[in-house]
């Protein structure tokens, strides 16, 4: 069997990729746990309702990959996989998605303890996306309870989820960056230094925050039999599912602080007449009706106007937003819907995810995990050339290598918006910022297909074919 780029190991399993199917090797013990994991009801009414990723044992058509030099434990079955549609982080979601997988984690801890089961891990990398709906992924988390063993992932569930959820909740702080910062999330006492007095009396920060610093140097005492302990002590899992539900109540109490946001309701704002919005829409659908696109890309997707329609003839839309609260907005209406084909992500094209972790392999950027067939970039060009100080020649060039095909929206320097942007800026600076220039580098690269303009000529939209990606394909 060949493997394609990007499996990778850990102590118990190796995940490895062949085709659209995903695989999980399992060692002996993880093996082991599996077997038990597999009867329990609330794994098969999991996989049901969608809320745990679709797995079984993999045939005798699918081998046992080669096991690694000196490695002791060696590879005795693999799981098969449903194949999430497009792997994104905690640090891509905003606020609702993370709280949304912060539940999902704690409702299948206390169902997994209610058959005699727990989750040794509790981190939001174990759970992906469906469209608006959290997925749980990581199977070999699941393994049996111990009598007088605690929730040992509780210190994990705090770093990752309730403190990030704690901090743009209490302090307005949006939690992104600083889970794009540090793979383990946010240390109790370094939270705990982040908070007011008067924080203290809030729900949650006194007994998950204040008691829980306290009593982290604790932990560090030299090695004791903890699970001993507490089972001499008639420790028992009640105390754990109190905990969780107690955790529960706090989580789904959580909302956003109210604050104004610049783009979220840019979509609803006068920026055209009604007959140029529906000539946009139009151009729109008439390219996304070229083909099936198993995945397009909406950059700058805002509230996600044209991701919906994207979705109309596409597997998977990617909406990759900067704005939170447009985001939240988009996640929000998708969630109630029961939208399953459109994913909607925090990210900054000035400053995407990039590659992360261990040798730059445990969390990919954008493009590695799964180019787009079709991109739409619509009244975005002006904020990131002439907002975020990008050449116009290097984000052209970027588009050209990313996608087959892309529909891009063209704002003009008279257009207000334009306008607007430049008026504390140097507008010299920024001369090649005008449609003879961007129609010269839109043609070198790509072959346009239509054209057609708007709002009076202050906006002109392109379907196009990458010149670059025809070429790569060819040879």
């Amino acid at each position: 069997m060949e493997f394609e780029p990007g499996s990778f190991r850990d102590r118990t399993g190796r995940v490895f990729y062949r085709g659209q199917n995903v695989y999980r090797a399992l060692t002996a013990p993880a093996l082991a746990e599996w077997e038990a994991l597999r009867g329990k009801a609330f794994l098969a009414r999991g996989m049901a309702e969608g809320r745990i990723v679709a797995t079984g044992l993999a045939g005798p058509e699918v081998p046992l990959p080669g096991n690694d030099p000196g490695n002791e434990n060696q590879w005795a079955a693999v799981l098969t996989h449903e194949r999430i549609p497009f792997i994104s982080y905690p640090y891509e979601w905003c606020f609702g998605m993370l709280r949304d997988a912060a539940l999902l984690q704690l409702e299948l801890l206390a169902a997994a303890l209610a058959e005699g089961m727990t989750l040794k891990d509790a981190t939001p990398f174990n759970v992906q996306w469906i469209g608006c709906r959290p997925v749980f992924i990581d199977l070999l988390s699941f393994r049996r309870w111990q009598p007088g063993e605690p929730w040992v992932g509780y210190r994990q569930f705090c770093e990752l989820f309730l403190y990030p959820l704690l901090l743009e909740a209490y302090k307005g702080v949006p939690f992104q960056p600083w889970l794009r910062g540090r793979i383990d999330g946010i240390p109790p006492r370094d939270f705990l230094r982040l908070l007011s007095p008067r924080d203290l009396l809030r729900r949650g920060v006194l007994t998950h925050v204040y008691l829980h610093a306290r009593s982290e140097g604790a932990w560090k005492a030299p090695a004791r039999d903890v699970r001993g302990d507490l089972a001499a002590a008639g420790f028992h899992k009640e105390l754990i599912l109190a905990n969780v539900r107690n955790l529960t109540k706090l989580v789904r109490g959580l909302a956003l602080p109210r604050r104004e946001s610049v783009w979220s309701g840019y979509g609803e704002e006068p920026g055209y007449r009604p007959e140029d919005r529906e000539a946009k829409e139009g151009f729109v659908r008439e390219a996304v009706a070229e083909q099936r696109w198993e995945r397009v890309w909406d950059l700058g997707a805002n509230t996600g106007e044209y991701s919906r329609i994207a979705a109309g003839n596409a597997d998977c839309v990617v909406a990759l937003e900067a704005d939170r609260d447009a985001v939240e907005r988009l996640y929000e209406a998708g969630r109630r819907e029961g939208v399953r084909n459109v994913l909607p992500l925090v990210c900054d094209l000035a400053d995407p995810s990039p590659n992360q972790g261990w040798r730059g392999l445990e969390r990919k950027d954008l493009a590695e995990r799964g180019r787009p067939g079709l991109v739409l970039c619509l009244a975005l060009i002006h904020h990131l050339v002439i907002g975020a100080n990008l050449r116009l020649a290097d984000f052209l060039d970027w588009l050209g290598g990313l996608s087959p095909f892309l529909v891009i929206e063209f704002v003009a320097r008279e257009d207000p918006r334009v306008q607007g942007l430049l008026a504390n800026r140097d507008a010299e600076l920024y001369a090649d910022y005008d449609l003879p220039g961007f129609e010269a580098g839109l043609a070198a690269r790509f072959e346009v297909l239509r054209r057609r303009e708007i709002a009076g000529g202050r906006r002109v939209l392109y379907f196009a074919r990458s010149l670059r990606v025809a070429r790569s394909r060819q040879t």
